[in-house]
């Protein structure tokens, strides 16, 4: 039977969903009821959708092109030869990972990887864009500009690339990892710790202790630690959860857990207090501490987790700020942009966050445009700040359009967890999920002066090896996980009447 028409059929039963049934659980259920159908009758089919996945790649990188575009008519008067360039990017990054998943993971959810390959590449349109001003600027100034970010992006691109084809090719079952957990553990620890411990001239980045810097070559290992720790936090609550679920005492309506079950939640907090102490890195501690109490939440469904954790997490804070005047800095600068105190000559570490809220008050509801603002005016603006940069140029209009890219991307990790078979896969797909949003949420908090500014980067977004890297490996679980929940049941009818069936993880 013919790709197009099996991707409208699959659409259709999408299309004609009930009333008042979200488009998430209207194709989980279509999923399902594809899946048990091709149990009880192999000889029908479920469509693979990967003509579909094609035809969104061609729309992301058309985006990318117009965006690209846009920014070299503004800046420049015309086009040039860049715009080739940074088409030809996205375009064979996406074919690439396209071929493969049509080759290996047939069944992968068709929205995935055209919704990363349409961040990556609006990213590296504005990491251009950045390297543009920052020219012109050197050039006002009379010095010379060799620091160009965006040649640079390509090549983390493409590794981020070769990394993603690479797992998919390793990793052809996911359960596989849940062998490993404990191994995969150790190893996230170690690169977790491991700045932590160096001397700060090899480690320290404005006062955060979270790389290695070794003959001009920087890499932020914490950004591999969180994906494999996620695999091991998956792997350790799946065979736990009967033991974490039962309830202890009942405190004001919610039955809080028994004491001797707060061990993992104790070890997991002293590690994120150490990164938190010895690194002063408040994003990092609070992205892996708010990682493992949702994992628990989803694992055992009990709200007192949740409440537990959040109070730990906040003791701690409190503490390091007590502490460590790095941290006072931050939370200092949070609440008082404009003090003159944080404004002295020569010394100005809340300049960064003025310059970026200037920037979106510039941008407005609809922005400058793109290739029209001035985002080069903020420091580290194609890394911590990338968001404002983009906040600038196209509004609050095109920066929901942006988040929405993002919530559609968490979405469908979502509904990879709520389709697979098997728990390990419910909860890993859900904590990936969740990392990818509590990160995003961390990173436009700061930019907003909601939360401090914890120095993380928007993932598959910003400019940087590490996060980039990163992000592909979670993009490629997250596919193949997709893939497994998809693909057609091969076990007896019998059988199949009997298996594990797919439990909703809330």
């Amino acid at each position: 039977m013919p790709s197009g028409h099996l991707d409208g059929a699959e659409d259709l039963d999408v299309r004609h969903a009930a009333p008042g049934v979200s488009p998430v659980t209207s194709s989980y259920n279509s999923t399902r009821g594809s899946t048990l159908k091709s149990t009880l009758n192999p000889t029908l089919r479920i469509p693979t959708r990967r003509n579909l996945e094609l035809l969104l790649l061609a729309f992301a990188v058309l985006i990318v092109v117009g965006a690209e575009g846009a920014v070299e008519a503004a800046h420049d008067g015309h086009l040039s030869s860049h715009l080739v360039t940074y088409a030809a990017v996205p375009l064979a990054a996406g074919l690439a990972a396209h071929l493969v998943i049509r080759r290996i993971a047939r069944y992968a959810d068709p929205l995935m990887l055209p919704l990363v390959v349409l961040l990556n590449g609006l990213g590296l349109v504005m990491i251009h864009r950045l390297d543009l001003g920052m020219k012109t600027q050197a050039a006002q100034n009379g010095v010379p500009f060799a620091g160009a970010q965006a040649p640079t992006q390509v090549v983390w691109t493409t590794l981020g690339v070769v990394v993603f084809l690479g797992l998919l090719l390793v990793v052809r079952d996911h359960r596989v990892l849940q062998r490993y957990a404990y191994t995969l553990a150790f190893v996230g620890v170690f690169l977790l710790m491991l700045p932590a411990v160096l001397p700060a001239r090899f480690s320290e980045v404005n006062g955060a202790r979270i790389w290695i810097r070794v003959a001009g070559f920087s890499l932020q290992p914490g950004e591999f630690a969180k994906v494999l720790l996620t695999i091991f936090g998956a792997a350790y609550l799946v065979q736990k959860r009967d033991v974490l679920a039962l309830a202890g005492r009942r405190i004001l309506g919610i039955d809080f857990p028994r004491g001797r079950d707060f061990g993992p939640l104790l070890l997991a907090w002293l590690l994120c207090i150490g990164v938190l102490v010895r690194g002063r890195d408040l994003g990092t501690s609070l992205l892996f501490f708010g990682l493992f109490v949702v994992l628990l939440y989803f694992a055992t469904e009990r709200v007192s987790w949740v409440i537990i954790g959040v109070l730990l997490f906040a003791g701690g804070a409190y503490v390091a700020y007590q502490l460590f005047g790095t941290v006072q800095l931050r939370v200092g600068v949070w609440l008082h942009p404009f003090a003159q105190q944080y404004n002295q000559p020569n010394y100005q570490p809340s300049f960064q966050l003025q310059q970026s809220l200037f920037g979106l008050g510039t941008g407005g509801i609809f922005g400058t445009g793109l290739g029209a603002g001035h985002p080069e005016l903020v420091p580290l603006a194609s890394t911590d700040y990338i968001i404002a940069s983009f906040g600038e140029e196209i509004g609050l209009f095109g920066l929901v359009g942006l988040l929405v890219v993002y919530a559609m991307l968490v979405a469908r990790g979502f509904a990879a967890g709520l389709a697979v078979r098997d728990s390990f896969g419910k909860l890993l797909a859900c904590g990936l999920a969740f990392l990818v949003a509590l990160q995003l949420f961390v990173v436009v908090a700061g930019v907003t002066r909601l939360l401090p500014e914890t120095g993380l980067t928007a993932p598959f977004l910003s400019y940087g090896g590490s996060s980039l890297l990163g992000s592909w490996a979670v993009l490629a679980l997250l596919v193949r996980i997709s893939d497994a929940a998809r693909r057609p049941a091969t076990t007896p009818p019998a059988r199949a009447m009997t298996a594990e069936q797919p439990a909703v993880v809330t």
